[in-house]
């Protein structure tokens, strides 16, 4: 059980550090007057990211239960 704790408490400290580091970004310069596209607010072009994440996150809680499941069946 300490074995899990520790494997626990090292992933807990690996994402901690590491998700800030992949947060980071720089905005990039506007747009020109006369250039058409996205808008020079909006780093990425408007680019829309919500459907793509709530699959992966389903897919995410599937995974899981199924883990929570088959450590509990045994």
């Amino acid at each position: 059980m300490k074995s899990i704790k520790k494997y626990i408490a090292l992933a807990t400290l690996i994402i901690s550090i590491s998700i800030p580091l992949t947060t980071i970004s720089q905005v990039g310069p506007p747009n020109p007057p006369g250039e058409h596209g996205s808008s020079g607010d909006q780093p990425g072009g408007n680019a829309p990211i919500g459907g793509g994440l709530f699959i992966l996150l389903g897919f995410g809680a599937v995974y899981g239960g199924k883990k929570l499941y088959d450590i509990r069946k045994l």
